[in-house]
């Protein structure tokens, strides 16, 4: 099914094209002006743009500036009653473009349908980097750069950056861009139990345990030539890390309940959502292994550090929405501003699932998404809390007496250690809290 907008002030031309459109099983927005079709392509991919040259206020060419700057049409087509017409506008915008003359038969739109047909990963492929991550920020531009010079190299990568910010997608788009002959294999250190770890990541022999009823093959040895992403490393328990130090130093594994050791090749991309602080705070990684895996630390930016992305992972998101149910749901410029606005704590994990609540909020025959009042998540005041920081306009007695609340609250309440690490007198801290008193800020 095509998304297709109709551009003419000829009504009767425009309803009696979409009603054929529509017949063959796509879906057709209509425009008489100018004015209205920037309004439609606001938070909207078309994969066909039919455009009249001649328009009440302007040219079909203008629009088409504005469609192929935000990739917005995958294909444009001119439409004219004046054959002549055709050579000159070909003369001054290029041969890939196409050409109706009115009247339009089934014929000519049937031709004109077999060149855009088009599925969702060709979308991918045009908008996406490596095959999978979608920004335009300088942000992201600055992690294209990191891929790219890692890429040729084969140097284990550990992806640092919050949960949701895509470490996957990040770890696939290295591989691609490694052109590796293996496969990409992933695997959740964290959802591994302690007992099977061992034998999921280097196999076992049969017989090697109780249920080991076969020969089983690890990840390592499925990932020969490719890449082993390993998410959540800092999940692994601290004393199995050994074992995934020695393959590490030695490129060899040795199954569970086997002798011989065998060679393995593969770049090892790691990810964890914990901090370099954290990990040597908590004891959570051993020394020795994190200067193995993070021979080329990369971080991940968080969503509310490039936020001129939101458009486009948005029009992502609702494309693929649209063409899996059949519809041509929008998105209109407050909403955008919307969502533009919001911190996103969950970061594009959150977008993408407050985009699919939208969509289902949305009735059948209605053109702009649905959106609730309020996007937050059972999580977002909790991680809003470390993610917003100073704001403009807030007063230093509004940011004392937030310190003075978390803090309270990490330490569960204890007065004493509260006092202690802010650097005040406990007497200080009664004072401020009976000043707080009535409020619902201290529990």
């Amino acid at each position: 099914m095509a998304h297709i907008l109709l551009l003419d002030d000829d009504t009767g031309f425009t309803q009696a094209t979409q009603d054929i459109l529509e017949l063959l099983g796509h879906t057709a927005q209509c425009a008489a002006t100018l004015e209205e079709a920037r309004q439609l392509i606001v938070g909207t991919r078309f994969d066909l743009a039919i455009l009249d040259l001649m328009l009440p206020d302007g040219s079909g060419l203008q629009i088409m500036e504005s469609l192929n700057s935000l990739k917005h049409a995958g294909h444009i087509a001119i439409v004219t009653g004046n054959p002549n017409v055709k050579s000159m506008v070909r003369s001054l915008c290029g041969p890939d473009l196409s050409y109706l003359l009115k009247p339009l038969d089934l014929d000519q739109i049937k031709a004109l349908l077999s060149k855009i047909e088009r599925t969702n990963s060709d979308y991918v492929a045009e908008i996406s980097h490596f095959g999978c991550l979608i920004g335009e920020s300088p942000a992201m531009k600055a992690l294209y750069e990191m891929i790219e010079r890692v890429a040729s190299s084969r140097a284990n990568v550990m992806l640092m950056g919050e949960s949701g910010v895509g470490k996957e997608l990040v770890a696939r788009a290295l591989h691609n861009a490694s052109h590796y002959q293996g496969p990409f294999v992933a695997a959740n250190c964290g959802a591994i139990s302690r007992e099977l770890i061992g034998s999921e990541l280097f196999g076992h022999e049969k017989g090697a345990f109780t249920g080991a009823i076969a020969r089983k093959v690890g990840l390592f040895e499925r990932a020969e030539k490719g890449t082993l992403f390993l998410d959540e490393i800092t999940e692994m328990p601290i004393d199995l890390q050994p074992s995934l130090l020695r393959v590490l130093e030695t490129n060899q594994v040795v199954r569970v309940g086997g002798t011989a050791e065998l060679p393995v090749s593969c770049r090892i991309v790691s990810a964890t959502n914990r901090t370099t602080e954290e990990i040597a705070e908590r004891n959570c990684l051993r020394e020795d292994i994190y200067f193995r895996l993070a021979v080329f630390p990369i971080m991940i930016p968080p969503l509310r550090q490039r936020k001129e992305d939101i458009p486009l992972l948005v029009e992502f998101f609702l494309q693929g929405l649209n063409l899996e149910n059949g519809t041509a749901h929008t998105i209109d410029k407050e909403a955008l501003q919307r969502l533009q606005d919001y911190d996103w704590p969950g970061n594009v994990r959150e977008l993408r699932h407050a985009v699919h609540r939208a969509f289902i909020l949305t009735p059948p025959g209605q053109k702009h998404l649905s959106w609730p009042d309020n996007f937050g998540s059972p999580f977002a005041k909790s991680n809003s809390q470390t993610s917003k920081g100073l704001q403009v306009g807030k007063t230093i007695s509004e940011i004392e007496r937030e310190l003075i609340t978390m803090t309270l609250a990490h330490f569960g309440g204890d007065k004493k250690q509260t006092a202690d690490v802010l650097g005040i007198s406990l007497k200080t801290l009664y004072n401020r809290l009976n000043e707080y008193e009535g409020t619902n800020d201290i529990t």
